[in-house]
Parts: C-alpha cells; structure tokens; sequence
C-alpha cells in the first residue's frame, strides 16, 4: 500500500475513524493536523491541493506530484480497509455494514456529533439563533437513531455479521462521546454494552 497521510482535526469523530480503522489493520498513517475552528481548512492552499470542499477528512495516498485525495470518512475507511476482515465477506452482511454506514452519515452523524461540536467546542452562547433554534430537533432526531441502534443491539452483538466490521467503527467515533453533546446512554444499555465490547477488541485505539 502506498504512503497513506491523513488530513484531519484530532477532535473530529469522523477523522477518529480513520485512525481506528487503520489501528486495527496495523496500517501505518501519517497524520496533517488543522484547527477547523480557526478556518485552516479553508485556506487557498487548502482548497487547491487537498479539498476543494474545505473539509476534513481527506485521505492522501502517496506523496508528491501523483499524490491522490480522498475526502469522505466511510470512503476513506472502506480504502483502507478493503479486503480485511472489517469487511464481511458475505454479501448480504457486506450490504449491511453499507447500510449502517449510510445510516451513520444520514441520521447519526447530523445529529450527535453536530451536538458535540456546538456544545463542546463551540458553546452554547456562540451559537447563532438558527443553530440554537436546532437544538431540539437535532437532540430528538439523534436519540431517534440511538433508539434504532439500541434495537438492533438487543439481538446483535455486531451492526453487520458476526464480527465487529466497519459500521461498528463508523457507529462508534461519535457514540461514545455521545455524552458531550448532552446525550446520556443511560437508556441505552444495549449500545453502552457494545461500546464497552468494541473498545476491547485487540487493537483497538482511543480518541485522543
């Protein structure tokens, strides 16, 4: 595999799940560090060399010249991943970790992290009126889809196969700082017993 460095802001879930992904294949990755909240991703060199977005996270594959650019956290997991065992073999479980990772970028991300990020980092003062006047519906709207997980985990121990796969990493970036954007699991056992299950896998590697 070519060099792989990440573009990333180390507070970012969706960033965190690159580094898991990669922690728990072994795969070495260099990391690029921003500050979103200083706007250095959206610099002029920013946006002409590695995304043209203004976002992160972008993985970069090689070096130099030939250097490519991944934006997309699920896309850039799925490249890293590809082929190992985060990937169910079977097809019908393959099609199912797509559908919680879709899920996750749909009805969970939006929500629990977009909370994390106004409460933790930005601050429930600084927040403009339109994102205040968000604050209900993205809260009920993210204990929706902790309720929807927590009914598949009843049944389950993973989101897709018998193994821990990459929905289960996509899931667990910003569920298990859930808390920091004001969503207690408490009611949740079902999700806490899986994020305990999950973050005693072998190689696992926290947020930091």
């Amino acid at each position: 595999m070519q060099a792989l460095t990440l573009h990333e802001d180390p507070r970012s879930g969706n960033c965190y799940k690159i580094k898991l992904t990669a922690a728990m294949l072994g795969v070495d990755l260099e990391t690029r560090q921003y500050d979103i909240l200083k706007g250095e991703t959206r610099s002029d060199a920013f946006l002409a060399q590695v995304n043209a977005n203004g976002r992160i996270p972008v993985l970069q594959i090689g070096e130099g010249a030939n250097a490519r650019h991944l934006p997309e956290s699920n896309a850039a997991c799925w490249y890293i991943a590809d082929g190992s065992r985060l990937i169910p073999e079977d097809r019908f479980a393959r099609a199912s970790m797509l559908r919680w990772m879709f899920f996750e970028q749909y009805n969970h991300e939006p929500n629990i992290a977009t909370l994390r990020f106004w409460m933790r980092f930005v601050g429930e003062t600084n927040l403009s009126a339109e994102q205040t006047a968000m604050i209900k519906p993205k809260r009920v709207a993210g204990h929706d889809a902790l309720r929807v997980m927590e009914d598949h985990l009843q049944t389950h121990d993973w989101f897709a196969g018998d193994q821990a796969s990459l929905a289960d990493i996509a899931l667990y970036a910003y569920t298990h700082v859930a808390d920091e954007g004001g969503f207690g699991l408490s009611d949740y056992p079902h999700v806490s017993a899986w994020l305990a299950r999950f973050a005693a896998l072998p190689d696992f590697a926290p947020m930091v």
